[in-house]
């Protein structure tokens, strides 16, 4: 008979824990890049990214990519690969 374990609890966590970038601007801003060069690595337009910046709620897939991008598990040369 099969047996049924519950998913372990670091995974029950991760899907509980809300992406919180409120503070992408800021992260922009250390970088030293404009919104442009900025978002367009994302596949984002500048007024898009500035809507985010201003609070606007962030895609659940733009959050991820953000995320994986954040914490460095992508690269810029990754997502430079991906757009061509």
């Amino acid at each position: 008979m099969l047996e049924v374990h519950p998913p372990p609890k670091e995974i029950t966590v991760a899907r509980k824990k809300k992406l919180d970038f409120s503070d992408i601007g800021d992260d922009r801003k250390k970088q030293n890049l404009n919104q442009t060069e900025f978002w367009t690595r994302f596949g984002v337009t500048q007024s898009g990214g500035s809507r985010y910046e201003s609070g606007r709620n962030i895609p659940k897939p733009l959050a991820i990519l953000l995320w994986l991008h954040r914490s460095g598990k992508i690269s810029d040369k990754d997502l430079a690969e991906a757009r061509k």
